[in-house]
């Protein structure tokens, strides 16, 4: 472990956290594993308990430490990094080596509200065709998707086998639509109680919430309305300088 400098500049408590990521980050703390107690750390650093706590709920606000009451502290799972480009949740998942899975929850169809009808250029009350499904990689619960799509582009879509499959592989190979652009926001929100539980996460717990209109030519063939997990999900995107042209690594 390494040492703190008590003559360094930096907080003792940031030290004491970039101390931990360092173990993190070599798997010398791997993933699930409990980390020492605050009294173990501030007897190996030789820091009060209170700056080993600082350090501690600071990793725990980044969300590469979680609390389990009454258990400890543990390692938490790194955060996937929010793709912002047009790409499926399967091939996204694929990408990253991990196994995307899909269950269904509920398929219905809708009359377009006048915000729908709006987003699809429709008139109201044309029928949309609403997918409901739990995303998961590795198993674990990532988002619920919430996809419509005009009937008359797929009319008997929900005759088509779903689980574990891309919808947009089965919109292309079924019915010719090839998405080649889209648009997508993204707001911070707090799951409802059936969403959390699907999620296994706790009541009114953070959550990202999409909303992505994915378009076939000058056609909107999609609209999504996803929840994700906030606790397993990062942003990320290059920053441009205008008036210099470059692109920041960081």
């Amino acid at each position: 472990m390494g040492a703190i400098d008590p003559t360094s500049p930096v907080p003792k408590y940031l030290q004491l956290r970039a101390s931990l990521v360092a173990l993190i980050d070599a798997a010398e703390l791997p993933v699930d594993a409990p980390i020492p107690s605050e009294r173990e750390l501030g007897q190996e650093y030789g820091l009060s308990r209170m700056t080993v706590r600082q350090a501690v709920e600071q990793l725990v606000s980044e969300g590469r430490l979680r609390r389990v009451p009454g258990r400890g502290t543990f390692v938490a799972r790194p955060k996937i990094e929010m793709p912002l480009r047009l790409v499926s949740f399967t091939a996204d998942m694929l990408a990253r080596g991990m196994r995307p899975g899909a269950r269904d929850l509920n398929r219905h169809t809708v009359r377009a509200t006048a915000h729908l009808a709006r987003i699809f250029d429709v008139r109201t009350g044309t029928d949309l065709h609403v997918v409901e499904r739990l995303r998961t990689a590795d198993g674990e619960p990532m988002a619920i998707e919430r996809a419509h799509i005009p009937a008359s582009l797929a009319p008997d879509l929900f005759d088509r086998p779903l689980a574990d499959r891309s919808l947009y592989e089965v919109l292309e190979a079924d019915y010719g639509i090839v998405f080649d652009a889209g648009e997508q926001t993204i707001e911070a929100g707090l799951a409802d109680a059936a969403d959390a539980e699907l999620l296994h996460i706790a009541p009114a717990g953070a959550v990202l919430l999409l909303e992505r209109h994915s378009y076939a030519g000058d056609v909107c063939a999609e609209a999504t309305m996803s929840t994700y997990r906030a606790d397993r999900y990062h942003l990320y995107t290059a920053l441009e300088n205008p008036r210099r042209g470059r692109t920041s690594t960081r």
